[in-house]
């Protein structure tokens, strides 16, 4: 993804789920970018082209641990 596409990515996802939310482009993957919140890093967005057609894979894993507090 270029900056341009990474910009217009974050916007909208700030604009849907939270206004602190970030857009890092990955090292060694063009087709994605990882999502943090605040210096959390919550998921990853992967970007599908198929068939002329362009779009974005929101990919967040939670643990068990994490819910259950421990």
């Amino acid at each position: 993804m270029n900056k341009e596409e990474l910009l217009r990515l974050e916007a909208y996802l700030k604009e849907k789920l939270h206004p602190g939310l970030r857009l890092l482009p990955r090292d060694k993957a063009n087709d994605s970018a990882e999502v943090y919140l605040g210096a959390e890093f919550l998921a990853v967005v992967y970007k599908d082209e198929e068939e002329g057609e362009t779009s974005y894979q929101f990919m967040m894993t939670v643990l068990k641990e994490d819910i259950m507090g421990g």
